[in-house]
């Protein structure tokens, strides 16, 4: 499968409950991510982690698939 260009946005609603998931997560797919940006967004109570990725849509859709299943977590991507 040809790899192709993409980003990930996620945002985590409780921080102290999801983030070492969520880590855990990017880390098993550390090889694919070529680049990450993390804010916290105060006032809205949220976190935000955007990734760049180079990856197979099969890659995507289970990195997406494991950080969407968890509580308080939302992801979208987007591929080129």
């Amino acid at each position: 499968m040809e790899k192709r260009l993409g980003i990930i946005g996620i945002i985590i609603k409780d921080r102290f409950k999801a983030a070492p998931e969520v880590n855990r997560i990017l880390g098993d797919y550390g090889t694919i991510i070529v680049g990450r940006m993390g804010l916290p967004f105060k006032d809205r109570g949220v976190n935000i982690i955007d990734l760049i990725i180079e990856a197979t849509t099969d890659e995507v859709g289970a990195l997406t698939g494991k950080l969407g299943m968890l509580e308080g977590v939302q992801v979208k991507s987007l591929l080129v």
